[in-house]
Order: structure tokens, then sequence, then C-alpha cells
């Protein structure tokens, strides 16, 4: 298994903290990298950005063209949209890199893992599997692989680990009802789950950034500053 290639926004300063955002079908790590000074993070925050590129593979919906996908999508009902092996791999992918990233000396309680639709279903595979607390996850535009499967596989080390879901209410991509289940799957499981949405499609707006910055910032900045 290749380890993953990414966008490496460093920290000013010493690094405390970082996050892994795992970007949509067909876009690449440079696609998010640009949100960083979008986010107006307090001068000198220490937080390191990570942008990892999914693996390039024939998604079977646009007629086996070869992109970058986290996993394959071989129909677009929701049920059967994830492919389950893709999202094990890339999972183990991605986890592959967090522990890197703990090897760097930064704990895994201070890396956040954030997702945009296909990059959001590896996110979520991950939050309740991972053998360690990680500081959060944003889950945007995305809905749940397996969530059939969720009970069994859970770990329960990111029972208490604040969960943001956030959508579009004109999402024709993803629907809001798919963000939705998602939500209510990991409530019903006992997660620290919360929700918003924006009148957007399929995209990112001002006040959803506005919004994140405000949740990175709670979950990797205001903790260390309280001891």
């Amino acid at each position: 298994m290749n380890n993953l290639s990414y966008v490496d926004v460093a920290a000013p300063g010493p690094v405390k903290a970082a996050v892994i955002w795992l970007h949509g079908l067909g876009d690449s790590g440079h696609g998010f990298a640009p949100i960083v000074p979008e986010l107006r993070l307090p001068a000198g925050h220490g937080i390191r950005f990570l942008f990892p590129h999914a693996p390039e593979r024939p998604v079977t919906i646009n007629n086996g063209f070869v992109m970058r996908a986290w996993y394959d999508l071989k129909t677009m009902d929701l049920q059967n949209r994830a492919d389950e092996e893709g999202v094990r791999q890339s999972a183990a992918q991605v986890q592959t890199l967090i522990e890197k990233v703990i090897a760097s000396g930064v704990p895994a309680e201070k890396i956040l893992l954030a997702g945009f639709s296909q990059g959001g279903v590896i996110a979520l595979h991950l939050l309740p599997r991972l053998p360690y607390k990680i500081a959060g996850v944003m889950a945007l535009s995305t809905y749940m692989g397996m969530p059939d499967k969720l009970k069994a596989e859970m770990t329960g080390h990111n029972k208490s680990t604040p969960v943001l879901v956030a959508h579009g209410t004109m999402d024709d991509v993803v629907p809001l009802s798919a963000g939705k289940a998602a939500f209510d799957a990991l409530k019903y499981a006992g997660f620290q789950v919360s929700w918003l949405d924006y009148r957007m499609a399929h995209s990112v707006c001002a006040q959803e950034v506005a919004d994140l910055s405000r949740f990175i910032q709670q979950r990797l900045l205001q903790p260390a500053e309280s001891l």
C-alpha cells in the first residue's frame, strides 16, 4: 500500500496541532489548500494543514475514467454508492498518514480530520474505528458508507470526540437527506455530533468557512490556551 502524497501547509511557529483535510471526487489536495488563509486563524496558531491526494483509479459511473477518487462509485444509489474495499483501503492510507503526524510529535488529540464529499466518507469511516482519540471531525457535504457496520466495528475511543456534520440544502450531488442520515447514525450510536446546514449546493460557502474556523479553534487552540 503506497503512502499518500499531500500538500503541506506549514504552521506559523512551532507545530502544536494538525488538520488533515480530504478532498472530493476528481479533485486533489490542491483543491482545498487555499482555504487555510480564508479560515482567518489567529497569528502564530501553530496548526499544520495536510491535504492528501486520493489515489487515481477508474470510476465506474464516469465510464471508467481514471481520476483521483478515495473509492470507486459503481452506482448513484446511496445505499451502495461507496465501494467498501476502496473505502477501507483509503481509510488505512489516511490512518497511516495520521500516525506519521503523531510520530512527528503532534499528539493524536491535537489532530483534526476533515473531509468533503468522498473525503467525508473516509473521515466518517475512520472516526469510530480509530484505536486512539483525535481532536474532532468535520464531515462536509457527505454521507456515511456502510452505516450498518458502524456499531459492530466501532472502538469507542472517539465517542466523546466532537463531530461537525455540515451540508448544503440545495445539494444535488449528495442529498441533504444523506447528510442527515449520517448525522442520525452517529447520534444514535452515541457520538457527540452537531449539525449545520447552508443555503448552497455541493460546495462550501463563506458562512461555512467561518463556522469551520470556529470549530477548528475550539478543538485545537482553546484547550491548550486554558492549561
